[in-house]
């Protein structure tokens, strides 16, 4: 089924400093490509027939054109990035038009998330239903402290704690609205954008934990680790 109201942005203008390495992570070789090109081939396979614009960072541009001809890779529309992940974001949502009849969606999604399946964003999609957002979310496993000014901690109750993931969607006239606002030191993702706006109705669905981001050396091999599964599985 195609999904021509589906406008999807893939974020990948960061610079990975804490992953430790000259190259960004987006560009980091897993299963024998770079992870960008794993994160747009799977948000393909998910919707396919909507459209994707990739936010880059000025400095990565060549290095991106130079990898899409070595792998034989179609680059969606490229849109340039801004200085802050928020500005990344506005900046391909200022390219977005719809028609006045249009009841569009957009996604946002991290290029750095490259295990996302097609369940994940039906899910995601569906959750739109009832909100003006949907984002996936996973339990927390581990315990949980707050840490104070004095450097006393105290826990808190994980049972109430979800992490939250991307790709996230949303009514996309609510979006665009929302990122018309100025820039607000609590935006954390673009959920937290739509909250400013007064858009607090956002449905929190199954995320997956395999859904993982790329952020240390360590979790290429992790992510190798899930796509040798899944090729399994599938054999």
């Amino acid at each position: 089924m195609k999904h021509r109201n589906i406008h999807n942005i893939i974020v990948a203008a960061g610079s990975g400093t804490r992953f430790g390495s000259g190259c960004p992570k987006q560009f980091q070789p897993l299963a024998g490509r770079p992870v960008l090109m794993h994160t747009i081939d799977r948000m393909r396979q998910a919707l396919p027939g909507s459209s994707i614009l990739l936010v880059l960072g000025e400095p990565h541009l060549k290095l991106w054109h130079m990898l899409c001809d070595k792998f034989g890779f179609c680059s969606p529309t490229i849109i340039a990035g801004g200085s802050t992940r928020w500005q990344s974001v506005k900046n391909a949502i200022d390219t977005i038009k719809l028609s006045p009849e249009e009841e569009g969606i957009i996604t946002v999604h991290d290029g750095a998330r490259p295990l996302i399946d097609s369940a994940l964003v039906a899910r995601i999609i569906d959750g739109l239903q009832l909100a003006s957002g949907s984002i996936p979310a996973t339990p927390v496993t581990d315990s949980l402290r707050i840490l104070e000014n004095d450097g006393s901690s105290h826990p808190i109750d994980r049972s109430i704690i979800r992490a939250v993931q991307t790709p996230q969607a949303f009514d996309a006239r609510k979006l665009i609205k929302a990122y018309s606002l100025p820039y607000k030191d609590s935006f954390t993702d673009d959920a937290s954008v739509m909250a400013a706006a007064g858009y607090t109705d956002i449905a929190l669905v199954d995320g997956s934990l395999s859904n993982i981001k790329i952020t240390m050396p360590a979790d290429i091999d992790i992510a190798a680790i899930y796509m040798a599964h899944e090729t399994s599985t599938l054999a």
